[in-house]
């Protein structure tokens, strides 16, 4: 509170708990001052500043299943995931992103013997480098998805070729070399698809770190949760059992560690993966561990940071959290799924919204009377509306409360009304429009900002408060890299818009008493801009200088 001392006007008390503080004319003015001048800079940060203690953060999110396609589920895990890892770099944190991707179980020795019989060429072994991969990226993933149906069925169906799916899920832990050939050709056939959802999406930086890179970890995290008395044998599996978890009959809820045919679970799995993150030398040594997943995993992680702390595995200070958010369901209410009742692929869902962006912009500029006659939009165009079409499925995700569901609603995503990624963008194109018109630019230049005014001016009260709203940035950032909650970012980004507004149609820009007058209000579109910027670039969201 001591730094803002100076800027605080009056104190008031405001019912039991609570203090008003109302900053005075002279902070807003010295504080939208350095944001103006911040927003000139390439980087510039508006004033936030870096976090005083750097730390390490893990962020684990997407986790998409190989030989299975991306569907809605994993939308939410990698945009929540990515937009925090955003934030947390923003801040100044090191963060590592991590994708632990589903590349080993049971599944795959079903998944071998069925390529085996239908895609025989992908186990060939061959002389190792390019050809290698190229041969594996021969078999797409759509064939990989009705491949694992078909085996599935087998499985099934079949009692014969369910004891060669196990035969071949020992050949793989094992390390038969031509398992291990089809088992890569299933991995990487499934990131050529996956590469194209991130590179919808925006995704940089996602480092696979799969299940199968902790498989050397997992016998001697067994052994050392038996040597702690932790994990027991349990109906012939080696289980953890932690107070205060039950079954529904009230019999103790066993961790399952080990499995009684002597496979591993995910919770051996996931106390590995902990270790490497926290505890081990050669791994990240991280500060901060965040799980980004469905709520429906809740339990799971509560017993998994129970016992790695009860282990020994996670160090003071340590912060292990999970990062729930809930279902993604249509407009019905109901699981979010096609007409047939598949669940809806996460590549039509974002090729959709694209489709439905593009009409809208033909069927304005139709309206318009421009360029009515063109059936197809141009390249720059259709830039724009991949940016409003996947923007705006982001924007809708982002935008509700991560542990709450939501009805997924193309129209109401798309919509230029409320809060929504083409209002946002709407807004920031708009004051770009402003800028050029107040200073002489063409409609389709770049637009060049204008230089910082030598003092920041108030002559309204809508100024007033538009200031008010962009100095609160650092701490809406801060509640996120604290809390984990991205809803604040767009509740942020919208009062910002509207208050802005307030201000455009109360102050003019262009015309305003004096040049000393206008250059101040064109510091304030810049500073709003910037920040409408900042935060929808966080958001993993572009913005256009004109829509």
């Amino acid at each position: 509170l001591t730094p803002l001392l100076d800027g605080v006007g009056t104190l008031e008390v405001a019912g039991p708990g609570f203090v008003n503080l109302r900053l005075t004319d002279e902070y807003l003015r010295r504080a939208l001052g350095i944001m103006s001048r911040d927003a000139m800079e390439a980087g510039g940060r508006l004033g936030v500043p870096i976090a005083n203690y750097k730390k390490r953060i893990v962020v684990d999110y997407s986790s998409p299943n190989i030989a299975k396609e991306m569907h809605v589920g994993h939308l939410r895990s990698t945009i929540i995931g990515d937009t925090l890892s955003n934030v947390l770099e923003f801040a100044g944190h090191d963060v590592v992103r991590l994708n632990h991707v589903g590349d080993w179980g049971t599944q795959f020795g079903m998944l071998v013997e069925h390529m085996r019989d239908e895609y025989p060429e992908a186990l060939v072994i061959g002389g190792g480098g390019d050809d290698d991969g190229e041969r594996r990226e021969r078999v797409d993933l759509g064939d990989l998805v009705v491949l694992y149906k078909a085996a599935k069925k087998r499985f099934d169906s079949d009692p014969d070729f369910k004891v060669r799916a196990r035969d071949g899920v020992v050949r793989l832990q094992g390390g038969d070399p031509e398992t291990i050939a089809a088992w890569e050709a299933l991995c990487d056939a499934s990131r050529v698809e996956y590469r194209k959802i991130y590179d919808a999406l925006d995704i940089e930086g996602l480092e696979e770190r799969g299940e199968s890179y902790y498989n050397p970890y997992l016998a001697d995290l067994v052994s050392d949760l038996e040597s702690r008395g932790l994990a027991v044998e349990s109906n012939g599996a080696i289980a953890v059992f932690l107070e205060g978890y039950a079954n529904r009959d009230g019999t103790p809820l066993p961790m399952i560690v080990r499995k009684s045919d002597g496979g591993y679970n995910y919770a051996a799995t996931d106390l590995a993966a902990i270790r490497h993150r926290v505890t081990i030398d050669d791994g990240e040594r991280a500060d901060r561990v965040l799980y980004v997943t469905d709520s429906g995993q809740s339990q799971h992680f509560d017993m998994v940071f129970a016992a790695a702390r009860l282990a020994g595995y996670v160090p003071d200070g340590v912060s292990l959290e999970h990062v729930p958010f809930g279902l993604v369901q249509g407009e019905d209410g109901k699981k979010f799924a096609t007409r047939s009742g598949d669940t809806v692929r996460l590549k039509d869902l974002l090729d959709e919204a694209v489709r439905i962006a593009g009409e809208d912009i033909r069927s304005r500029m139709m309206e318009g009377g421009e360029n009515g006659d063109r059936s197809e939009l141009t390249d720059a165009l259709s830039s724009v509306a991949r940016t409003v079409g996947i923007g705006a499925v982001k924007y809708a995700d982002l935008s509700m409360n991560r542990e709450s569901n939501y009805k997924f609603s193309y129209g109401r995503m798309l919509s230029l009304n409320g809060n929504t990624a083409p209002y946002m963008l709407y807004a920031y194109a708009r004051i770009c429009g402003i800028v050029r018109k107040a200073t002489g630019q063409g409609e389709d230049e770049s637009i060049v900002w204008p230089v910082p005014a030598p003092e920041i001016l108030i002559e309204h009260d809508a100024e007033r408060q538009l200031m008010r709203n962009l100095v609160k940035l650092p701490d809406i950032l801060g509640e996120v890299e604290a809390d984990l909650y991205p809803n604040r970012l767009c509740d942020y980004l919208f009062e910002t818009s509207q208050k802005f507004n307030q201000f455009y149609e109360n102050c003019s820009v262009n015309n305003a008493e004096t040049p000393e007058l206008k250059a101040s209000r064109l510091s304030l579109c810049t500073v709003s801009a910037a920040t409408i910027r900042l935060l929808m670039n966080l958001l993993g969201i572009p913005v256009v200088e004109k829509l």
